[in-house]
Order: C-alpha cells, then structure tokens, then sequence
C-alpha cells in the first residue's frame, strides 16, 4: 500500500473513532456530569454515568450525604448502575470518582440546604424603572448657524446603548434636569465632560453642545431616556427575605436592545383589560392598566437575565396559595405535565395546564432552561398560546415550584422557553450564587 493511501486510511479511521466516542453514550453521560450539586435536605438524587466499568465511589462527609443509602464513605459500584445521593442534612461534601479504584475520574462538590419554600404569583404587575443614568437612544441632526447640520452627540464618540452617567462631574439622576446643564455649557461656549458605561466599562468624552436654529436652543445632538415601563407576571415571594422575583427575562431599552442598569423603580398591581391573542408569526399580549396613585407592592434593586428582584413587604393579593411551597432544583425538574399560574381577565390568577417537552441539563446559569407547550384548551381560545405579559408566570410540577415562563416561539405561540426558579432564586439572593454568567434569549413572553 503506498504511503499517501495509508495516511490518509488511518486519518479516516480516526476521525471515525473521534465521532463515534464524541456521540458515545458514556461520554455524554461523563460530559453531563455537573461540577457542582445543590441538594434539598431528605430529597434524593443520583449522579448517571453510564459507564459499563467499576469504580470506587468516596464522598468526604457520609454524614452530609449518602451513597446508595450506605453510611460508609467509601464504595464499590458499577458506574453502569446510577450513583444514588442521599442527602441527610445541611452542609457541604465532595463526591469522588475513580475508575478501579485508582484512576480519578470526577470529583463533584455538593451543597445540601434545607427545604426552602416561597409562595408562587401569578398576579400581573406594572413595572416602571428609571435607570441609573441617561441612555443613549438614537442621534438627531442639529442644524448649526453655518446651514450645516451636525450630531454633537455622535461627533464625541457617543454609540447607542451608552448609559451617561455624569456631566462635568455631576451624577444624572434624571433627564430633565439635561437641557439646564446643556444650556449653560452652550452660552459659555465649553465642552461638557462626559462620562459613561459601555459595556460595563466606565469611558469619558468631551461633548461641545450645538446651537439648533431651528428651535434656537442648545442641543447634545442625541436622543436620550431614563426610564421604562411595562407589565409582566410575578413569579414568587419568599415571605422569611421578604424578597420576590418576577419576568424571568431581562428588561431591555425598547430602541438599542440593550439590558436597563436599574437605578431605581417599583412594581405595582395592574389590572388586564383585554388580550391581543396570540397568531404565528406575530405574538399577543396582555392589555393592562395601572395608574400612578395604584397601590405599589415592592421596589426594583436588580434588572438581570433572570428578572427584576427587589423588596417586597407582604404577600400580593389574589394569589392561589395561602402557604408556602417547596421549590425543585433544575435537575429534579422532569419531562410531562405540569401548569402554569397567571391572568387573563381582571387580577384573578388561574390554573392552566402545560406539558414540559424538554428539560436542559445546566448545572450552572443559563436561559432556555426548559421548553413548555401551552395543552389547556380554554387558554389556548382566550391567548392563542403564550402573549407578551406572561413573563414570568410560575410553572408549578408535583407540587414545587420549578420555573418561570419566559419567551414564546414566534412560530409557534402555543410553546416556548422557561427558566429554572433555582436561577431566579440565586439572582434574588435567596439561594447562593455561583460564578457563572447567564447567556442570553429570545423574543420575551
């Protein structure tokens, strides 16, 4: 055989064994492993690897966690079997792996709590934000002495999505207090200094106000807002925090995408009027009111990919439950039935069922972490599937609470994407958080 031919044969041989082992079963099953573990106190878990070979089977703290219902803290097992976790109280334990008995194969850390209970929503809310800054929006032309028409703005460097935090030094709580500050720069014929966020990092520039003569007044040449306001659906209340989180998506500026730096805000009750139903291609949404003197539930500290967050003194009116109820972790959070709470006329929060086609395995913060498909009849007639306004509407599984309705398929408004309440728990403070950063989604339900 000549020496070209063999090569090539033995590349094809290996790229076949790459693929083959990279779509393996037991590699798939190791790759799914998750580095870390959060457990519920009494709820058992199990590790699947799936691997026809046998392993010792340690954990550090048998009195944390058990292995296979053992007290021992060394085991023998057949990884072809699953690894049952029992965790029997709070506390942290390292769960190793080692193939025969001396080959390190995976060491997961596990974190047992307690049970830990909130009270799901359901309840359509108002939601009003100023950010912490004046954002960018768009550019205009200004048309200078000279005939030409100009963009101060965009001449100093300024992008949309830009969030301006200060002017000559001082901190910009509110937009209307821009054209005084514009003003006085302009007649003194100096440049303002800017500074502002861009992708987080803080940057400076200098912006020379232009002198419009069509309305004859100074102008920064830039489109800017500081606020935003919308309805959604509350997800949860954790009555010992007094804490609750809502949406399940993140609140961006409506013109540059970009997500809101909450400076301030508050959530408010609302009352839905009407629904535009859902139709492919085109998503619904719920109509709803709320008014300025209408009674205000809670403020706004966090705008995140997983929600808004912020204080809430007393449970909402008109929700299902009188008691708490335990909350699942995403990995106890399975295919088949389950339902939704939320609103469709008035501020009664009904029962709705769904079924849950799809559950991603994440062991750190991610979106899209299930995909749900509205099956009630009756919210199908009155939506059409999932509207914009149902972000964050809890979905409840055999009796905890598991998730977040976040996004809907805009070819396909009976489904759409959820969330993990585990990660909307983490980003309120109520569980501990983990390093790890969230990716981003879809159009929000």
């Amino acid at each position: 055989m000549k020496p070209n031919l063999r090569r090539k044969l033995l590349g094809f041989v290996l790229a076949f064994l790459l693929c083959y082992l990279g779509t393996a079963e037991p590699v798939q099953s190791f790759a799914s492993l998750p580095d870390e573990l959060r457990l519920i106190a009494g709820r058992q878990a199990r590790l699947d690897v799936a691997m026809p070979v046998q392993a010792l089977a340690s954990v550090d703290r048998p009195d944390v966690v058990q292995l296979n219902g053992s007290r021992e803290s060394k085991l023998r097992v057949s990884l072809k079997q699953p690894l049952q976790l029992n965790p029997q109280q709070s506390g942290t334990a390292e769960v190793t792996l080692k193939l025969f008995g001396k080959i390190p194969l995976k060491t997961v850390h596990v974190n047992v709590m307690p049970e830990l209970k909130v009270f799901p929503g359901g309840q359509t809310i108002g939601v009003k934000v100023k950010s912490s800054g004046i954002l960018v929006v768009g550019h205009h032309l200004v048309r200078a002495s000279n005939g030409a028409k100009v963009s101060p703005g965009e001449a100093a460097g300024l992008k949309l999505g830009d969030l301006l935090t200060a002017m000559d030094g001082k901190p910009l709580t509110d937009v209307t207090k821009v054209a005084e500050i514009v003003e006085k720069a302009g007649k003194a014929k100096r440049p303002l200094d800017i500074t502002f966020k861009r992708s987080g990092k803080v940057m400076k520039t200098k912006l020379s106000p232009a002198f419009d003569e069509d309305d004859k007044s100074w102008r920064l040449g830039l489109y800017i807002r500081d606020s935003a306001a919308g309805v959604g659906t509350l997800t949860f209340y954790a009555p010992h925090q007094k804490v609750y989180g809502a949406l399940g998506h993140v609140i961006t500026d409506m013109n540059t995408q970009t997500p809101i730096e909450v400076g301030s805000g508050q959530i408010v009750q609302s009352n839905v009027t009407s629904i535009s139903r859902s139709e492919e291609g085109e998503p619904g949404e719920k109509r709803a009111t709320f008014s300025k003197d209408g009674k205000v539930l809670g403020n706004v500290e966090r705008n995140t990919h997983f929600g808004i967050f912020g204080k809430m003194k007393d449970l909402p009116e008109h929700g299902l439950y009188k008691e708490p109820i335990p909350i699942a972790m995403s990995h106890e959070v399975k295919e088949g039935p389950a339902e939704i709470l939320t609103v469709v006329e008035g501020q009664a929060v009904e029962r709705f069922t769904v079924e849950i086609v799809h559950v991603s395995k994440q062991d750190t913060p991610a979106t899209k972490g299930l995909v749900l498909r509205i099956t009630d009849p009756r919210l199908l007639k009155k939506t059409g599937g999932i509207v914009q306004g149902m972000s964050g509407s809890p979905i409840v599984q055999d009796g905890k609470l598991i998730g977040a309705v976040t996004h809907v398929f805009v070819n396909d408004p009976k489904s759409g994407y959820g969330c993990f309440i585990e990660w909307m728990l983490q980003d309120s403070g109520v569980l501990p958080s983990t390093e790890s950063k969230p990716t981003q989604n879809l159009k929000a339900g």
